[in-house]
């Protein structure tokens, strides 16, 4: 969902094995006219399960402050056991994945 508004923290993880795709910056003021998306995490590793660690670990050191980010589904998804085994269909986000994930925050409320 699109959520305007200024970023006053950007922080992106450096490491040679990730690369972050964005025009962002700690100041910029994200307009309510576009794509919600600001950026895009691109990470390597030798096999699926290096990649997926090396992905948590960017995730983990990857901060966004002003503006609400998908950040915090991300590293649920990608660290779910079902993503890891590679046991997912096209409707598994939204059948299995997102009820979880809903029924999770709803929890921590």
């Amino acid at each position: 969902m699109p959520c305007p508004g200024a970023i006053v923290d950007w922080q992106q993880p450096d490491a040679a094995e990730a690369r972050v795709d964005t025009h962002c910056y700690p100041g910029y003021a994200i307009p309510p006219f576009y794509d919600s998306m600001i950026g895009k995490l691109i990470v390597r590793g030798a096999d699926r399960r290096e990649a997926i660690e090396r992905t948590l670990s960017a995730l983990g050191r990857f901060v966004i402050g002003g503006v609400p980010t998908t950040l915090p589904f991300s590293r649920a998804l990608v660290s779910g056991e079902d993503f890891r085994r590679s046991a997912i269909t096209t409707s598994w986000l939204e059948h299995v994945f997102l009820p979880r994930y809903l029924d999770d925050s709803e929890a921590q409320r």
